[in-house]
């Protein structure tokens, strides 16, 4: 367990992510149980360095003394190839967001699933996952489809640009989950599998303040049905709005940030976040209002 003369050291791998809302998430998280912590960006963007340089950068850190690493964007998957440890999950997905230095070994872990599955039990209780649609099947979008079937999907629907990479996850995951039938769509089929969803996901990173629009024709949403997205700059993304429009209960971003935010702060350091505290500040971080009413109850976790 961690103790209070204790000092953490973490970093966040990753391209163009020198204004990530994580490190000052964990840093203010941190200050709230009395530890010294220091979370520091390392943008491939800003030292030059290709993805493929993530193992050579996580030795750096080792032998500079860092504690663990969060990893994003392009590296996920790569990074696997340089873990001594993987978890069950974390393997099955295919991609590793959180690295811990434990006895100069490298132990990976997601917390992008089990962050999405704890924003979803508490954002969206009781929500019908008799039929969900899914756009994106990449690193975000694999996390995302296995906490769908994990809270229970019974027919997932992938969509993605490239319908080979939705076809082998898919195929990953009816392996997996037999219980539940789980399928890459085609293109033409999306309008007819929209209509008679119980729920969509967007997990893809259309929405987002520099990437615009929606994944699919919003007009084909009804009031009955739940609305998730992986997006929270902004949280009120075209798809959530309007969803909401329409009497979507919706789901917005920032559940996802935040829950990824407070599984990694608790492998990294054995404290117990508390989740409404970290989701606040992230909330003022961004300036911006939920695009739904608190449904979540309890404290900490």
């Amino acid at each position: 367990m961690s103790t209070l003369n204790e000092s953490f050291l973490i970093g966040l791998i990753g391209d163009g992510i020198t204004e990530s809302l994580t490190p000052p998430m964990h840093e203010r998280e941190a200050d709230h149980h009395g530890v010294r912590y220091l979370y520091r960006p390392v943008d491939l963007a800003k030292i030059n360095r290709p993805g493929a340089d993530v193992g050579e950068l996580l030795r750096a850190g080792r032998d500079l003394g860092f504690n663990g690493f969060n990893i994003t964007h392009p590296c996920k998957q790569i990074v696997m190839d340089h873990l001594d440890e993987v978890a069950p999950q974390a393997a099955a997905i295919g991609a590793v967001n959180t690295v811990l230095v434990r006895d100069d070994k490298f132990i990976g872990y997601n917390t992008d699933c089990s962050g999405f599955t704890e924003g979803f039990r508490g954002g969206l209780p009781g929500a019908n996952l008799d039929r969900v649609v899914q756009f994106g099947s990449g690193g975000a979008g694999s996390a995302v489809a296995e906490a769908l079937l994990a809270v229970g999907a019974q027919r997932l629907d992938l969509v993605d640009v490239d319908v080979a990479r939705a076809a082998q996850r898919a195929a990953a995951l009816s392996g997996r989950y037999p219980g539940a039938v789980v399928g890459a769509v085609e293109p033409d089929q999306v309008p007819e599998l929209v209509i008679g969803a119980s729920g969509v996901v967007n997990a893809t990173p259309v929405g987002m303040h520099h990437h615009p629009g929606t994944p699919f024709d919003t007009a084909l949403l009804n009031g009955g049905q739940w609305v998730a997205d992986v997006v929270y700059l902004p949280l009120a993304t075209e798809l959530v709005t309007a969803a909401k429009t329409v009497g979507c209960q919706v789901l917005d971003g920032g559940h996802m940030a935040v829950g990824q935010a407070v599984d990694a702060f608790r492998l990294f350091t054995d404290l117990n976040p508390d989740r409404h505290r970290m989701r606040d500040h992230f909330l003022s971080l961004t300036g911006q209002s939920p695009v739904a009413p608190a449904q979540e109850s309890g404290g900490a976790r």
